[in-house]
């Protein structure tokens, strides 16, 4: 599944659009920054909260396929110049990571 695809299918919303063609391998929820740099894995969504630079980071240090920020957390605006610039995709959605961590497992398997 790509990320388009999963955005078409939770019906996120793009916050910085990054490749959307990209392939999606799994999923991982988690808002302690130096735990997810350590878990997260090249090709997994992140779900969490943390709409910061710090978070567009940790995104670029693992090479995830994109960011979606649960509960319409919010997106700094440095954050976003970030994203853009490092080609980072962030989608936002009204589903706490829980809701979407089994909504993403169901259409993974």
């Amino acid at each position: 599944m790509t990320v388009r695809e999963l955005k078409d299918k939770l019906n996120l919303e793009i916050l910085c659009e990054g490749d959307m063609t990209r392939e999606i391998s799994g999923c991982y929820s988690g808002d302690l920054l130096s735990w997810v740099m350590s878990r997260l894995r090249e090709d997994e969504i992140w779900l969490t909260v943390m709409g910061n630079i710090n978070a567009v980071a940790v995104a670029v240090l693992t090479d995830c396929a994109c960011i979606v920020l649960t509960e319409k957390a919010a997106l700094d605006e440095a954050a976003l110049i970030k994203a853009e610039q490092q080609g980072v995709c962030i989608l936002t959605g009204e589903q706490n990571a829980y809701e979407l961590s089994v909504a993403v497992a169901e259409l993974l398997t």
